[in-house]
C-alpha cells in the first residue's frame, strides 16, 4: 500500500518502533544494496559518543556553513518535528520529501520481512531513508552523521567517512553496549575504519587506551583533547590551541555550558582535517562564525530571563553530572525539575543533583513508555528525599506565573525535554 500522506508515513515509520532495537548491520546492507549504496554517494564525517554528539555535530555544521558548504546532518531524537532528523543546512526536509522517502523504503522492509534477517527497525529505516535522500533528493558537500546507538553495530556504520569522531563515553544503554566502561568504548570505537582519521574527546584513562588501541589496529591516526588540541580560559578569553602551535584565539561560544568548551574544541579539531582535503577550505574566521552561530534547541537552552529557566537534555549520570559543573556556576538559589526513564540509573543521577549547593530538587514524569510512572515517582522522591510532583505541566504553570530569583533547570530525557520546550515556548509567547 503506497503512504498518500505525511501522517501515513510518520505512523507506518513509529509503527516499526514495537520492533525494538535490532544491532547488527546486514539489514542495511540488503537495503543499501537494493538502492545502489546511496551510503557511498557523498562525504562523510561519522560521530560516536555517549554525550555530546549533537551539539558537536552542531559547532562542525555551523563552520561548514560559515564557509559557504551545504551540509547535510542525521540526529536523534528530534526535538520539534520528525523531518529535522534529516536536515540540509539545519533546515529540516520537507514532508514531501518524507512521504516519498518511506514510499522507497517500505518494500524493501516488507522484502526484509520475509528472509531470515527480518524487517527492518524504526532506526534502520530512518537511516536508509537519510542516506537514500542525500543521494537522490537533496545535493551536499559533505553530510555529518550522529550515531544512534554504540557504534559497531549501529546501521549508519555502513558508511566510509572522511573522519570519525568520538565524543564522551560513559556507562548508558549497557543492555546493548556492555557492563563495563571498556566494553562500551569498544562499541562505540567499532566506527573505527582502516587508515580514517579518529578525533577523540574521551577522559577516562581506560577508555582512551581501548580507542587508540583499535584506532592503532586499523592504522588510523589518532588525536586527543588535552592531550594534542585544547580549549583554554584565560581571563574570560576562549583560545583553541594543539601541540604544533595552531592557535585561535579570542572564540566566542554559542552554546551555554562548561563542557561545550570540549565540544567546540573537537568541531574545530574536524575542520583542520577537513582542510587537509582537497575539496575543503575552512578558514579561521569561518570557524569563529560558525561556533558563535552555534544553537541546538534543548542543550542549555535559555527559555525565559524573567523568571529565569534553562532547559538541558541531560539524560545519563554523565549527562547529569556535566549539567551540574554548569548549574553551580550560576549564582543565587537553584531550583532542578527532572524526569528520568525508569532504565536509566536514577539514583546516580538524583544524588549528583542533591549535591549542588543552595539547589532544591524534584521529580517529575510524563507520558512514555520508559518513563517511571507516577507511582513510583512518589517512591523515588520518598527513598531520595527530595520533592516530587508527577504532573509536570502543573509544575511548570506555577514556576512560569511566579515572581521569583529562584534559576529554574528543566532536565532528564530528551523526549520530556521536547514535550517541555513545546509547552514553555507556547505559554510565555
Amino acid at each position: 500500500m503506497t503512504l498518500k500522506t505525511y501522517e501515513e508515513a510518520l505512523e507506518w515509520i513509529h509503527g516499526t518502533l514495537r520492533l525494538g532495537i535490532k544491532p547488527g548491520l546486514a539489514r542495511m546492507e540488503y537495503m543499501m544494496g537494493k538502492l545502489n549504496h546511496p551510503e557511498r554517494a557523498n562525504k562523510w564525517i561519522h560521530i560516536a559518543g555517549t554525550n555530546g554528539k549533537g551539539s558537536t555535530l552542531t559547532f562542525i555544521r555551523n563552520c561548514l556553513e560559515a564557509a559557504d558548504y551545504t551540509t547535510g546532518t542525521f540526529t536523534s531524537p528530534y526535538i520539534e518535528v520528525f523531518n529535522e532528523r534529516i536536515s540540509i543546512n539545519g533546515l529540516p526536509v520537507s514532508d514531501e520529501i518524507i512521504v516519498s522517502l518511506a514510499n522507497r523504503i517500505k518494500p524493501l522492509a516488507e522484502e526484509l520481512k520475509e528472509t531470515t534477517y527480518g524487517p527492518p527497525s524504526e532506526f534502520e529505516i530512518i537511516t536508509a531513508m537519510m542516506f537514500l535522500c542525500f543521494a537522490e533528493y537533496k545535493k551536499i558537500d559533505i553530510g555529518i552523521i550522529e550515531v544512534g546507538l554504540g557504534g559497531r553495530l549501529d546501521s549508519t556504520n555502513i558508511l566510509t567517512p572522511l573522519i570519525s569522531v568520538i565524543t564522551t563515553i560513559g556507562m548508558d544503554h549497557m543492555e546493548f553496549l556492555g557492563n563495563t566502561i571498556e566494553q562500551i568504548a569498544s562499541e562505540k570505537a567499532g566506527i573505527i575504519k582502516p587508515g580514517i582519521p579518529i578525533v577523540s574527546g574521551a577522559s577516562q584513562l581506560e577508555v582512551k587506551k581501548v580507542i587508540k588501541e583499535i584506532a592503532a589496529t586499523n592504522k588510523a591516526s589518532y588525536v586527543e583533547l588535552n592531550k594534542d588540541f585544547f580549549m583554554r580560559v584565560k581571563d574570560g578569553v576562549n583560545k583553541y590551541e594543539t601541540t604544533y602551535g595552531s592557535d585561535i584565539d579570542h572564540l566566542e561560544i554559542g552554546l551555554q555550558g562548561l563542557h561545550q568548551l570540549d565540544n567546540a574544541a573537537l568541531a574545530i579539531k574536524v575542520t583542520q582535517y577537513l582542510n587537509t582535503f582537497e575539496a575543503f577550505s575552512i578558514d579561521e574566521e569561518s570557524i569563529k562564525i560558525g561556533l558563535k552561530r552555534a544553537f541546538w534547541p534543548g542543550r542549555m537552552e535559555e527559555i525565559a530571563s524573567e523568571p529565569f529557566i534553562m532547559i538541558d537534555g541531560a539524560h545519563n549520570p554523565e549527562g547529569i553530572m556535566t549539567l551540574t559543573r554548569s548549574i553551580k556556576a550560576f549564582s543565587g538559589y537553584k531550583k532542578v525539575i527532572v524526569s528520568i526513564l525508569a532504565d536509566k540509573d536514577y539514583q546516580e543521577m538524583i544524588q549528583t543533583l542533591k549535591n549542588i549547593p543552595d539547589c532544591e530538587v524534584l521529580l517529575t514524569t510524563f507520558v512514555y513508555p520508559r518513563a517511571m510512572t507516577a507511582k513510583q515517582v512518589m517512591q523515588v522522591g520518598e527513598i531520595e528525599g527530595i520533592a516530587v510532583n508527577p504532573n509536570w505541566k502543573q509544575e511548570l504553570t506555577k514556576i512560569t506565573n511566579s515572581k521569583t530569583d529562584t534559576k529554574f533547570f528543566i532536565t532528564g530525557s530528551l523526549y520530556f525535554i521536547a514535550e517541555v520546550r513545546k509547552y514553555l515556548l507556547g505559554t510565555l509567547s
